[in-house]
């Protein structure tokens, strides 16, 4: 389990599960409670790669991020962190 903590969004944790680069699990804390449960179900078995390229640079309003732009950053996160575990 990797805790991503968000920066400038409405949510402020993203809890990952990875299985290699493939998404077993999101759990965002805070934020759009709906909008951020479809998220976390659509992205699971999904790759990293897949998520990032959908969801990064994506904005919230007049925000320079948005929940699923941090997801993106949390992703490769987690994965660099887990590859550095690996070594």
């Amino acid at each position: 389990m990797y805790s991503y903590k968000t920066q400038g969004t409405c949510s402020r944790q993203i809890d990952i599960e990875l299985d290699g680069d493939i998404i077993k699990s999101v759990k965002f804390y805070g934020g759009c409670n709906g909008n951020l449960q479809g998220i976390s179900r659509i992205v699971v078995g999904k790759t990293v790669d897949e998520v990032e390229k959908a969801f990064a640079g994506v904005k919230c309003g007049f925000k320079q991020t948005s929940c699923p732009d941090q997801l993106a950053k949390a992703l490769r996160e987690a994965l660099q962190n887990a590859e550095t575990k690996a070594q």
